[in-house]
């Protein structure tokens, strides 16, 4: 595989794992935390597109990554760019696979139905058979799904995303609304379900959290916060902080941070 920057270590495998994942602890989940594209795989765009939004979530490597050396907990990462498969979808979805994004159309995913099931045979199936390994052998007590948010779409100039911090969830709202709450008290600019809404895309977390009733929260930081080391500490910080929060609210009893 190739990194074209931010990613922080490289293997063959569509994920990577931070520290070691414990029964009643918390799980860290970052589906789109890569923009590596494996060598063998051509998408038809110049390379500086795979530094921008629409490759990976930018930020979330990094505070996933201080999170895990400052607080005993694991992550479960994404090793492998949204524009090659995208992990936070349903195989029935078409942009499982995305041929365009943000505007931007990938040519190289035009792709044989034949040739669309060999990409998700080797990348998305992995990833989620993993995961779903790892939460029924080590069942976390709260998961952490983090994702980022560019402040603008260049196909929608016009749009504001004004929100530091949005979450999102779908079905299993309590830990969710918490969180809202311990956000809003530190002084944050948070968004319920915004900038969109997880009643709408939620896939990974309708899948392995809340089908397994496993309380989680969705979280997406705005991605000019979290892309210099200050921004990334302060986040790692907030975010564990919240979910000390949250899991006392629910009783959950994960350590003190």
């Amino acid at each position: 595989m190739v990194d074209h920057g931010g990613a922080i270590t490289v293997t063959q495998d569509p994920y990577r794992i931070l520290g070691e994942p414990e029964h009643d602890g918390l799980l860290i989940i970052g589906d789109h935390a890569s923009n590596l594209v494996p060598p063998d795989v051509d998408l038809g765009i110049a390379a500086p597109e795979l530094d921008r939004h629409i490759a990976w979530d930018i930020g979330v490597a990094e505070v996933a990554q201080l999170i895990v050396s400052q607080y005993r907990c694991a992550a479960f990462l994404g090793n492998v760019s949204r524009l090659v498969t995208d992990l936070n979808r349903y195989l029935s979805d078409a942009d499982v696979v995305p041929v365009q994004s943000d505007g931007l159309d990938i040519p190289g995913n035009n792709l044989s139905p034949g040739q669309r099931e060999e990409r998700i045979w080797r990348h998305f199936a992995p990833y989620h058979d993993r995961l779903t390994a790892i939460l029924h052998n080590q069942r976390p007590a709260l998961i952490l799904s983090l994702h980022s948010f560019t402040p603008s779409l260049a196909s929608r100039p016009e749009e504001r995303r004004p929100w530091e911090v949005g979450v999102l969830y779908n079905e299993a709202e309590a830990p969710s609304k918490h969180a809202i709450e311990f956000l809003d008290a530190a002084g944050i600019c948070v968004g319920d379900q915004l900038p969109y809404s997880g009643k709408v895309l939620n896939a990974t977390m309708n899948r392995h959290a809340e089908a397994n009733d496993i309380p989680y929260i969705g979280i997406e930081l705005r991605q000019n916060e979290v892309d210099q080391p200050a921004g990334q500490e302060r986040f790692a910080r907030i975010l564990t902080e919240m979910c000390h929060y949250v899991s006392e609210k629910l009783g959950l009893g994960l350590q003190k941070p």
